[in-house]
């Protein structure tokens, strides 16, 4: 147990201190968007930049330490584990939000789209 309160206080400092990326996805896209999406979601033992619980969709940003060999195997099992749980993750650099905000929200969007059309589909 006092590892989760330790993953929930991390999650709480990270929604007050997010990067100027994930502001501006948050503040220009996300925190509009419908369906809802969450900020730093616990999902223990991890936790996500964004999460839309009705799609079970993963928004994850990635700086440079994720280009690196220790950060992309990290990545890699964080994935598979959250691919075990049912959660789809999309991952977008922090240079493709700067760069290409459109494309980067249009991703999302077709996404969501995608998984909402799957979930009506379902007995």
């Amino acid at each position: 147990m006092p590892e989760y309160k330790e993953l929930l206080s991390r999650a709480r400092k990270l929604r007050h201190d997010m990067t100027k990326e994930e502001r501006h996805l948050w503040y220009d896209f996300l925190r509009g968007y419908s369906p809802r999406f969450s900020r730093q979601k616990l999902v223990a033992p991890y936790i996500l930049d964004f999460y839309c619980s009705t799609v079970t969709l993963a928004v994850e940003l990635d700086g440079g330490q994720h280009y690196e060999d220790a950060g992309k195997a990290y990545d890699e099992r964080r994935t598979a584990y959250l691919q075990q749980q049912g959660i789809q993750v999309l991952r977008f650099s922090n240079l493709d939000v700067m760069r290409n905000f459109d494309g980067v929200c249009r991703q999302i969007d077709i996404e969501v789209k995608k998984r909402l059309a799957e979930k009506s589909r379902q007995p």
